[in-house]
């Protein structure tokens, strides 16, 4: 490991949409991080790099040659795809590296359980990058609770829904299990986190899954229904194929209910080439598109009363990362907690294909 005074030097595999949109530019944005290396053999993503992250960067054409220079790095980032993150992440821990690991950590709760125990066993760091635990809604959706403004809640819905008619294909729309792709995997991983993290342990599951567009093969249009411990009850939408869309969240409660249209701004900022820089704006969102609390009214009509929304907040991710490293800050995410929400996403599944209620 590097000394106190010097950056933490991080190695990123893959720089496809997460590695170059996500991870970098989040990591080139955190105070005590630096980016590298890089692992790709793509020619055109590694003069993307090179543009985007200086000179100095360096680049292997595969993840051995990381292994090779474990003494030479401090943070090992895997934004490869899905199929590929438990053999890399496990090859990591091996190595002696700490590890972020992109979304889905596995593709079951048992091998993210598994990683779990290697990475505490070998006394490393491994973490698994939920960013949407630092959406501007989720942040603000918390600090209402917090606040008890709805009184007890009784329904949570949310909804991450897209209008994508013609399939992109890749291995993210793949219908080979081994790829791990679909909504249930990619949006679903989100969703059912957030889900867990306010309201905690789901007792039941039920779940619809359907494979809406021509030419499609993974599903692009899934229901999950989670009963928590606590009795609240959690209505959860993914979907590519939602022509109108519905509010990202809608939170009802004894009291009061809380309904918030629009996607966090974050990932269109950062789509966009713009970066998080200290003292500067980051994650904000105009007043129009805040959300409404009330009891009774219709928000579309202008019902309720406005709650402000707190700025997203991306970066406190890795930051919290490099504490974790340097002065031994709690883990941001860990991958227990991942798994978790993986026997969700498990239970999901088996419900969608038997049209039955399964208890993780």
């Amino acid at each position: 490991m590097t000394g106190m005074s010097t950056p933490l030097r991080v190695g990123l595999v893959g720089y496809g949409l997460a590695g170059s949109v996500f991870h970098a530019p989040l990591i080139a944005a955190t105070e005590g991080l630096t980016l590298d290396t890089v692992v790709t053999s793509n020619p055109e993503r590694q003069a993307q790099a090179r543009a985007e992250h200086g000179d100095g960067l360096r680049f292997v054409a595969s993840p051995d040659d990381l292994w090779e220079h474990a003494d030479e790095l401090d943070l090992i980032v895997i934004a490869s795809p899905n199929k590929t993150h438990v053999p890399l992440a496990k090859a990591a821990i091996e190595a002696g590296l700490p590890v972020v690991v992109d979304k889905p950590v596995a593709g079951t709760a048992a091998q993210a359980r598994e990683l779990a125990e290697l990475a505490e066993k070998q006394g490393v760091l491994l973490s698994v990058f939920q960013n949407r635990r630092w959406d501007n809604d989720f942040l603000t959706l918390r600090s209402l609770l917090s606040e008890g403004e709805l009184g007890d809640v009784w329904r949570f819905e949310s909804r991450f829904e897209r209008w994508r008619p013609q399939p992109k294909g890749g291995w993210r729309e793949s219908g080979d299990p081994e790829e791990i792709g679909g909504l249930l995997y990619d949006l679903g991983s989100h969703v059912v986190d957030q889900a867990l993290v306010l309201f905690g342990p789901a007792v039941a599951v039920y779940a619809e899954s359907d494979v809406r567009r021509p030419g499609a093969e993974a599903d692009d249009d899934t229901f999950i229904a989670i009963t928590h411990a606590n009795g609240v009850r959690s209505h959860l939408y993914v979907s590519a194929t939602t022509a109108q869309l519905g509010p990202r969240f809608r939170v009802l409660g004894s009291q009061a209910g809380y309904v918030k249209y629009g996607l966090d701004p974050q990932e269109a900022a950062l789509r966009d080439g713009r970066r998080p820089a200290a003292g500067e704006p980051w994650g904000v969102e105009g007043e129009a598109m805040w959300g409404r609390v009330g009891s009774g009214e219709s928000p579309q009509t202008g019902g309720g009363r406005p709650y402000a929304t707190l700025d997203g907040d991306y970066p406190a991710y890795y930051a919290a990362i490099a504490a974790a490293l340097r002065d031994g800050a709690p883990n941001p995410v860990p991958a227990t907690q991942a798994a978790d929400a993986l026997d969700v996403l498990e239970a999901a599944r088996v419900s969608a294909r038997d049209g039955v209620v399964v208890k993780p």
